[in-house]
């Protein structure tokens, strides 16, 4: 069985970061800009891993719903 995924030391700082500016900010806009990045963010390496499956796989995948919105359901 593979490992478990784990955060790299830099990917562990870059989210301090990210949290941190998210908790400092207290401007509505600012807030909604940077959930806009963030979603763009993971839409975009939601994309990357897929890519990288039909890669290994030779095929097309499908979504897998461990791939899936964190809210429950597709957008």
């Amino acid at each position: 069985m593979s490992e478990p995924l784990a955060l790299s030391l830099g990917q562990q700082f870059e989210l301090e970061r990210m949290n941190r500016a998210i908790e400092a900010t207290a401007d509505p806009q600012t807030l909604q800009g940077i959930a806009k990045q963030l979603l763009q963010a993971w839409h975009s390496q939601k994309a990357a891993t897929q890519w990288v499956m039909r890669q290994q796989l030779g095929a097309p995948t499908q979504v897998s719903p461990s791939l899936g919105s964190p809210w429950g359901q597709e957008a």
